[in-house]
């Protein structure tokens, strides 16, 4: 058999990631022994969304490489040992180790290195660099022991990257920028000024026009203390990181003689090959023929399928890219794309800024009224319809393109707007033809992987994709659930009855409504109940017909028939005396008992009977309805806090209680959970909740969207250093906010992906008030919180509401003789038959 040539990788970033994953798609991991040489500890990673990391995503979750693919293609991977000598005329690179691989193709994707300015100083202890996940991790445990403030040199996209790193490990923060304007190659000065107030608004000191000319370190060798400027000034500060550019990484190629450009990187042609045609070179450690050293992924990703082509024998060229750029930097959406500075001659700009909102938006047109490119401070949302349109000329004045809502009558542009060949996904140069070869969103990137790179064409994507025609909410209404709670409230319709008779649909009205309506309106009825003069309790009237067997009971029906009891145990704090009382009860009654992952105590197996007389000993001794069973607030868990943890910053365990009694029996589209975490450790789990908080020296830090469950979504961050009075608004709000224009069973997760906007338009109105509604969305909850009572303590005082507590009417104290249990472990579990696999039993248990 003959040998099958050989193709070494030298460099696993996110660039040689996207080549192995291309030269897969191609077949070529089947014809070629693959083998990559990687300088770092680990495989490939996100390093676009690096910062992500002082923010709660693991280094795990930051990876882009499957094991799995790895594994299926057998690709050679050799972590931490890099490629140290390559022989051209023997065609040999050999690595650190000692390895030596003999290769019929070369690929170099060497990426690039920071930049250190050439300062006194620049070594001494505590300077740091911001570029990879080991730079990270050390950076934090530096800051924890050592530092309380830190000074990042540069003001670019990386430095401030890092600025907002150091800020969310609780230090002072300062930028040192030499340009007169923070991110001097993206944006102008009008963009400049605009992100500057912002970020000075979060706390962070900048300091720009100056260069850093000297790290003042306490004796040769010593800490960082100071950092003496170019304007005479000195900067007090524990930690520095340099975060002022990158250079390409091209040693190796000139110590193998290759050609390189004249500021570096390696010279390649439009096919990314270098001087020696048995090797090429991708990324940010090659120059393309246009002159440039690109330093975004999408060049490099395009780079990477022009190599694989080439392998393959395919056409393909790379002669330039697009440096169109979207990200969000300490949570202010900062775009550039196309011609942002206007270089081409008798272009014009239409630049529309307010200084308050810290908006800024820059349009450059040209001679004929074609866009050539822009600028988008604070305000992004139309980064991608813009970026697509580059070239032409837009269907509308560019002016109502920059306008704000009630401004000069602006038209939002729509997909339709955009030609078939536009680029929507310019990381994988993906077109809008392309896009609508397929009709949901994981088909799309399963196929095209439009949307799997930097992120920011997901929503033109959406919008993209076939929309279903009616968006009612089943086929009782026609209007969305979002829409039918505006009606329960503006028209004060206190029924369902009434609701299906006003607004739902032909042949519906005057009926008994469906499972899908009738919870959800319910839902809608209980939560505006004080502001409506509804009925407020689940099982009064008409509401008790409305809600599914869990509020029907006000407990959860377990899989053989019988019920779980849940009290509300506040933030997990509970006294000895109340432990003892759930102890009493699960033994008189027999229940199972289970300390669950939201600090609760639940006991399972109650028959329905029982649920009444178990609540009566439970309400006696001052617990309450945990609402388990509704779609409502779940528990706020807790860390102990700064009251017994030396870490701890703030008292999580006080603040928690305070949430958890505020928002107690907040009927809402889906459950909601949420958590108070003492420090930045994270212990309590914040960001995975739907409302999580962190607390920080200054105060509090509110996450948002967040779950766990099937697919985990991680919380963003929609205010930073909040005091106790400004997060129970900011709360206030947004629970509100989302109760009023979330679908049916939403959780705020995919409420937070789907709403027109996302996390900028919720910021935009439960911070900013954009929509005059925080004043009534205050209310509204103010109206909740004045009116709670519990469920179970009002039930017991109502015979009425009693009577449905019963296995048989016409048998009021038989128990239910199907709900049977059997020992297990001290305890008990239902008794159901056996599951099966054919005809073998699957009996046993890993204990027996």
């Amino acid at each position: 058999m003959p040998t099958m040539p050989t193709l070494v990788l030298v460099g696993h970033g996110m660039v040689g990631q996207r080549f192995l994953e291309a030269l897969a798609e191609r077949g070529l991991t089947d014809t070629h022994r693959v083998v990559v040489l990687c300088e770092e500890p680990r495989p490939a990673y996100d390093r676009v969304r690096l910062t992500s990391y002082f923010s709660g995503r693991t280094p795990d979750e930051l990876s882009l490489t499957d094991a799995e693919f790895i594994a299926r293609h057998g690709i050679e991977l050799h972590l931490g040992d890099p490629a140290e000598h390559i022989d051209r005329a023997t065609r040999t690179v050999t690595a650190r180790s000692g390895l030596q691989v003999t290769y019929d193709a070369l690929v170099l994707a060497t990426g690039s290195y920071p930049f250190v300015p050439p300062v006194p100083g620049k070594d001494a202890t505590g300077c740091f660099v911001y570029r990879t996940i080991e730079d990270l991790l050390a950076i934090e445990e530096y800051a924890k022991e050592h530092a309380t403030t830190g000074a990042v040199v540069g003001g670019g996209l990386l430095g401030l990257e890092a600025a907002g790193a150091l800020r969310g490990l609780g230090l002072d923060t300062h930028v040192v920028e030499f340009a007169p304007r923070l991110m001097p190659v993206q944006v102008d000065e009008g963009g400049g000024a605009a992100l500057l107030r912002t970020i000075t608004g979060l706390g962070l000191s900048v300091h720009t026009g100056v260069g850093t000319q000297e790290i003042v370190a306490d004796g040769e060798g010593g800490a960082v203390r100071a950092m003496k400027l170019s304007d005479g000034s000195e900067l007090a500060t524990d930690l520095v990181v340099f975060s002022a550019g990158v250079r390409p990484r091209d040693q190796l190629a000139r110590d193998m003689g290759l050609a390189v450009g004249e500021r570096g990187g390696i010279a390649v042609d439009e096919r990314c090959r270098t001087s020696d045609p048995a090797v090429y070179a991708i990324g940010e450690c090659a120059q393309a023929v246009d002159g440039r050293v690109y330093g975004l992924v999408a060049p490099g990703y395009e780079m990477a399928q022009t190599v694989a082509a080439a392998l393959a024998s395919e056409d393909g060229q790379f002669t330039g890219a697009d440096l169109s750029t979207k990200l969000k930097l300490l949570g202010v959406d900062v775009a550039s794309f196309g011609d942002a500075h206007g270089a081409a001659d008798g272009c014009l700009d239409v630049v529309y800024s307010d200084s308050r909102s810290g908006t800024y938006k820059k349009l450059v047109v040209g001679p004929e009224g074609e866009l050539l490119g822009g600028i988008l401070v604070g305000d992004a949302d139309a980064y991608a319809t813009l970026r697509a349109l580059t070239g032409s000329v837009p269907p509308v004045a560019p002016e109502q393109l920059v306008l704000p809502a009630g401004a000069g009558a602006p038209v939002a542009l729509g997909p339709e707007a955009l030609p078939g060949d536009a680029v929507i996904c310019s990381c994988h140069n993906v077109t809008k033809d392309a896009v609508q070869a397929h009709a949901t969103l994981p088909e799309v990137k399963k196929c095209t992987k439009a949307g799997t790179g930097c992120g920011s064409c997901v929503k033109l994507i959406g919008r993209l994709l076939p929309q279903s025609g009616d968006k009612g909410l089943c086929g009782c209404f026609p209007h969305t659930r979002a829409e039918l709670y505006e009606i329960v409230r503006v028209k004060r319709i206190a029924s369902y009855a009434d609701l299906l008779d006003a607004h739902g649909r032909d042949g519906a009205r005057g009926g008994e409504g469906c499972e899908v309506c009738k919870p959800a309106v319910g839902s809608i009825i209980a939560s505006l109940a004080p502001t409506i003069g509804a009925e407020g309790h689940v099982l009064d009237g008409e509401q008790a017909a409305l809600q599914d067997t869990n509020d029907h009971f006000l407990a959860n029906l377990q899989k053989n028939g019988s019920y779980s009891v849940v009290p509300r145990i506040p933030g997990g704090e509970v006294t000895p005396e109340k432990l003892i009382v759930i102890g009493e009860v699960a033994r008189d009654f027999g229940l199972y008992t289970k300390i669950t992952g939201g600090q609760r105590i639940d006991l399972f197996g109650a028959r329905v009977e029982q649920l009444p007389l178990i609540w009566a000993r439970l309400v006696d001794a001052g617990f309450e309805s945990g609402h388990a069973y509704g779609k409502a607030l779940r528990t706020v868990k807790s860390c102990v806090g700064q009251t017994w943890c030396r870490y701890g910053v703030q008292d999580s365990v006080r603040m928690a209680i305070g949430l958890e009694l505020r928002y107690r029996g907040l009927r809402a589209p889906h459950k909601l959970k949420s958590a108070v975490s003492g420090c930045g450790r994270e212990c309590a789990e914040a960001q995975s909740k739907d409302f999580g908080v962190i607390a920080t020296a200054n105060g509090w830090n509110l996450y948002v969207g967040g779950n766990g469950g099937a697919t985990p979504r991680h919380a963003d961050l929609l205010a930073q250093d909040l005091s106790d009075a400004e997060l129970v608004r900011l709360i206030d709000r947004f629970l509100m906010f989302y109760i009023r224009t979330a679908d049916r069973l939403e959780r705020t997760a995919s409420w937070l992906e789907r709403i027109e906007g996302g996390l900028g338009h919720v910021r935009d109105v439960v911070v900013h008030d954009s929509l005059g509604l925080c004043d009534e969305l205050e209310a509204l909850m103010a109206d909740h919180v004045a009116h709670y009572r519990d469920e179970w303590a009002d039930t017991l005082d109502d015979p009425e509401r009693l009577e449905r507590f019963v296995s048989f009417v016409n048998a009021p104290d038989a128990p239910d003789p199907l709900v049977r249990f059997v020992p297990e472990r001290d305890q008990i579990k239902p008794d159901l038959p056996l599951l099966s696999i054919g005809s073998r039993p699957l009996e046993g248990s890993l204990t027996s």
